[in-house]
């Protein structure tokens, strides 16, 4: 795990930090599995450009899928072609690959424990102009609520490629989410990568923020305002929303005042209900949760609908003050 991260580059202005879209990440990915691993195949729904899995087809076209505008069809594929040994990465938009097809996912891929990689681009409010209908703000909770399901919301390009290796060396299902736009790649990238291990990327001793996908960047933004205020602010990046790093969350439970946890995505049945669940059972303690409440996006500028839905580092700096009580 990585240690507390240099308060001068995280405090540098966004404009100035490198930046890299996830699914580009996915694609370096996917074409260094094919080159190590003849077991893996693609698939896609029509959005082989869009996910870039193209990629992978370009230099292994006879280990990629193209099904179509057909989504049940793309997860049934992917389970018939795990049943027959290989290691599947089934890819499109979030809100057809979580939403869509969620009976075949059930049924076919977590119930029987099936080798399939659930690879969806496109996720959360960062869509932007495509709107409501393609925003997926539920398919972490549809996803974490699969038995045998493992759920992943890298937070930048390194950790994405991280993320990918690592799940094509376990069995069984998984679902990985990344948005559309670039992303800053976080300071100190890339760190080690353990599935169901969160990164420490900031120590803190007042309160600690719990962030996932693009939201963990946010959170380090709003640890740097509140290093300014005076108050120490524990940051932990959890990559791996299934299963959750229950030791870190317990820990920052003792060690801090409270948390609060930040996702693109509804609060219910993300991160942010992961954590209240394990802290209600085993250490309750003040929290607050950012993200979008009870409400489908709309139509707009990326930045926009971040900030009109809350989900910026403006809200995890408000709660983190709520937690210890300055306002």
């Amino acid at each position: 795990m990585a240690g507390d991260s240099s308060a001068s580059s995280v405090g540098s202005a966004s404009s100035a930090v490198p930046k890299m879209a996830l699914r580009d990440a996915y694609s370096h990915a996917l074409v260094e599995l094919g080159r190590k691993r003849p077991d893996v195949v693609v698939l896609d729904a029509d959005l082989a450009l869009s996910t870039k899995t193209k990629r992978f087809g370009t230099v292994y076209p006879d280990r990629f899928f193209d099904i179509g505008i057909a989504e049940l069809n793309l997860m049934g594929v992917a389970a018939g072609l795990a049943t027959a040994g290989k290691t599947v990465f089934a890819s499109t938009f979030a809100t057809f690959a979580a939403g869509q097809p969620y009976n075949v996912i059930r049924q076919s891929i977590a119930y029987a424990k099936l080798n399939v990689k659930i690879v969806a681009t496109h996720a959360g409010l960062s869509v932007g102009g495509d709107g409501a209908t393609h925003q997926m703000l539920e398919d972490l909770s549809l996803m974490r609520g699969l038995p045998n399901m493992r759920v992943f919301a890298p937070a930048d390009g390194p950790e994405m490629e991280s993320c990918i290796m690592a799940i094509a060396e376990v069995h069984g299902p998984c679902y990985v989410r990344c948005g559309r736009e670039d992303a800053p790649i976080l300071p100190g990238s890339p760190y080690p990568f353990e599935i169901g291990k969160a990164v420490t990327l900031r120590e803190g001793a007042d309160v600690t923020l719990v962030g996932c996908g693009t939201m963990v960047w946010e959170c380090l933004q709003a640890a740097e305002t509140l290093a300014h205020e005076g108050i120490s602010a524990r940051v932990l990046n959890m990559h791996t929303i299934k299963p959750l790093d229950e030791d870190a969350v317990l820990r920052a439970a003792r060690e801090t005042n409270g948390i609060v946890t930040a996702e693109e995505h509804m609060i219910a049945g993300g991160l942010g209900s992961a954590v209240a669940e394990l802290l209600g059972e085993r250490h309750p303690k003040a929290m607050r949760r950012v993200g979008v409440r009870d409400s489908f996006g709309e139509s707009g500028e990326p930045k926009e609908l971040m900030a009109k839905y809350g989900c910026t580092r403006k809200e995890v700096a408000e709660k983190a003050r709520e937690i210890v009580g300055k306002p």
